[in-house]
């Protein structure tokens, strides 16, 4: 049967995460027949998702009619709206949370978009969410800025469950990785279990190729294009072996601690040139999670090739990013744009979104 091909993904230690939520998908039983049919094994969501859920039609009319009896507060309206959708879904995804013993099965909700530079503000928007989501089996987002490492660490020392978002960079991936042991470490001496806290990196793959690739021709390393995510990704996993080894973890490790898995995200092809699996076949390997757009989980279902991958080629990895530091293109410089324009790319929706719960409840 040619579905299970996104199934034999998780023969190879890789879940696959669906990044799409909306009312339909979970009324409709879709969701249900994805876990069952493809193993589907979580669910991410972003301010982007929520918006075209909620402007593309009217199963939330009712709803923030009601809501807006009772809040004047758009943004409050509408993560009450998100938070239903988000425990709806977790209830589905309870037995796979079960049975892999706390590794997967999640759905992820996004703090405000508005908050990616404010750490105090981040901290406690993520509390709320995650008191007012209220299962074991939610993610909070954080978006990995500067200004969101103190504020991951500390919801990972509130024995709050994260998805970090955002990360382009290999620098910065990696101080994600050492917030999140220092958060279990804070758990911990707080006098707490840590084995039931799980956290993802959420690493952003095919907008690095997007802006990286037009510089490529003028270097002369045409070669290159759409290898430079790939490459940056391979780096991090390097970087999760090294930072996930060795005695500061073996300690947490020692209490039940999970590994923060690095979760491969903007997974599908930007550019028609490119095979549209490309970015999921290219990042197959253990311990990983890759968290998919609908129509990419299709293609992969009928043409996707699931082999381990992941660490195919890490030398090939080293020198790609070494030739375009020689070619005098600055990685860094590109991955912090990137991450300004992130921000800026889900604060754009989420004011649309805010407008839309406007305009409903004057309908």
């Amino acid at each position: 049967m040619a579905t299970n091909k996104v199934k034999q993904i998780h023969s190879f230690g890789q879940s696959i995460w669906l990044d799409f939520i909306d009312r339909e998908i979970i009324k409709s039983g879709k969701l249900q027949k994805l876990i069952n049919e493809e193993g589907i094994r979580g669910v991410t969501s972003n301010p982007a998702i929520f918006e075209k859920a909620i402007t593309s039609g009217t199963d939330y009319d009712a709803d923030i009619k009601e809501l807006a009896k009772t809040t004047s507060d758009n943004e409050e309206l509408f993560f009450k709206v998100a938070v239903k959708d988000i425990q709806n879904a977790t209830a589905l995804f309870e037995s796979i949370y079960d049975e892999s013993k706390a590794e997967d099965g999640y759905v992820s909700l996004e703090v405000s978009p508005f908050l990616a530079l404010k750490t105090a503000e981040t901290a406690a928007q993520a509390e709320k969410l995650w008191k007012a989501v209220g299962r074991k089996n939610v993610m909070i987002k954080i978006p990995g800025t500067q200004p969101g490492l103190q504020a991951i660490r500390e919801s990972i020392g509130k024995g709050i469950n994260i998805n970090v978002t955002l990360l382009f960079g290999l620098p910065r991936y990696e101080e994600v990785a050492l917030a999140y042991i220092a958060g279990l470490e804070d758990h911990l001496a707080a006098g707490h279990k840590i084995a039931h806290i799980s956290s993802v990196a959420s690493f952003f793959l095919s907008r690095i190729d997007v802006l990286v690739d037009p510089l490529l021709d003028e270097k002369g390393l045409g070669d290159l294009k759409g290898e430079v995510a790939i490459a940056s990704a391979k780096k991090a996993y390097e970087i999760y072996k090294r930072v996930f080894s060795g005695p500061r973890w073996e300690k947490l490790a020692a209490e039940g601690a999970q590994k923060q898995r690095l979760l491969w995200a903007s997974t599908s092809s930007k550019n028609p040139a490119f095979k549209d699996t490309k970015y999921v076949e290219a990042l197959i390997g253990p311990e990983t999670v890759d968290t998919v757009p609908l129509e990419t989980i299709e293609a992969f279902a009928d043409h996707g090739i699931a082999e381990d991958t992941l660490e195919q080629g890490l030398d090939k990895a080293t020198e790609t990013l070494d030739r375009l530091k020689a070619a005098g293109i600055d990685i860094d410089k590109i991955t912090q744009q990137l991450e300004d324009e992130g921000i800026d790319k889900f604060n754009k929706p989420f004011e649309k979104l805010l407008q839309a719960i406007e305009d409903q409840k004057t309908k």
